[in-house]
């Protein structure tokens, strides 16, 4: 299977993340705001080519799961790190609220049938890991899953870590590349782009009195959030906590992740052997 690059923001596999921890600021020696765009573009780049190989030599696929509080920059950090791969190689799914037919299944199959086929690259713009940071936050939203048996708060949260381990276990064994991206904005950070978004007449709907509501929750967030990544945080599907209170930095970061990732499934694209090659030669000679 799979092995997970080094990098800075690699969540450990030994559970021993721990938030209060985590940079939500690039270090002082980090490129600064120009040199950021200028990797980002080099990144972007090479995504498509990469991406270009990875459709011809099907069999394999990626999966790019963002998962973050409100503001930190999942829809931007999507936007400008995909903007450059061609649009018929990726899909993009965001998951709100579940539906009743969503509801009336295991918390894993709206997410599972929109996994990328071989050759292709998923995006998840939030994904089944709601089930484990916004229902545990909120865990009366239980009550409407139709669940077939007593509700255990001390024992719901495990077995859901446990399931989706396996679920992505299982998928990492059958070609997928999972890249689990924890956007990690600070409070006064997310603060700051809730007033920003009051202040420019472009950004007011993205304002709204729940995202006021939800910020009150703010430690249990970082707490399901640690506990989240430490139990899911795997060598076949890891997690990295990206600092996303700048947001170049966060992007370039994300980027170079998806390339080193790509990079190390030695893709090639198909080669043709000598029989086929001479008969592709005949068929063109005989073209009029």
């Amino acid at each position: 299977m799979f092995e997970a690059i080094e990098n800075p923001y690699l969540v450990p596999f030994d559970s021993s993340f721990h938030y209060p921890e985590a940079k939500t600021s690039p270090t002082p020696d980090a490129p600064d705001k120009k040199e950021c765009k200028k990797r980002l573009k080099k990144y972007i780049g090479r995504i498509d080519k990469f991406q270009r190989v990875l459709y011809a030599h099907n069999k394999y696929a990626l999966l790019l799961i963002f998962q973050a509080i409100d503001a930190a920059g999942k829809d931007s950090t999507i936007r400008a790190v995909m903007s450059g791969v061609n649009p018929t190689g990726c899909q993009t799914f965001s998951f709100k609220q579940p539906t009743p037919e969503e509801l009336d299944h295991d918390f894993l199959w709206r997410t599972s049938k929109r996994l990328p086929e071989r050759g292709r690259i998923g995006i998840f713009n939030r994904s089944y890991y709601e089930e484990v940071l916004v229902v545990r936050v909120h865990p009366e939203y239980l009550q409407g899953q139709n669940l077939p048996y007593p509700i255990d708060l001390n024992r719901i949260w495990q077995e859901r870590y446990e399931a989706i381990v396996a679920h992505e276990q299982y998928q990492a064994r059958n070609g997928l590349m999972i890249l689990k991206f924890w956007l990690n904005v600070s409070k006064e950070e997310q603060r700051r782009r809730f007033l920003s978004r009051l202040d420019n007449p472009h950004k007011n709907w993205k304002f709204s009195e729940r995202d006021i509501k939800e910020r009150g929750f703010w430690d249990h967030y970082m707490h399901a959030f640690e506990d989240a990544l430490n139990a899911t945080s795997r060598p076949w599907a890891p997690w990295y906590a990206i600092p996303a209170d700048n947001k170049p930095y966060m992007r370039m970061s994300v980027a170079k992740i998806i390339v080193k990732s790509l990079k190390s499934l030695n893709l090639e694209y198909p080669k043709v052997g000598p029989e086929d090659m001479e008969k592709f030669n005949n068929l063109c000679m005989s073209i009029e």
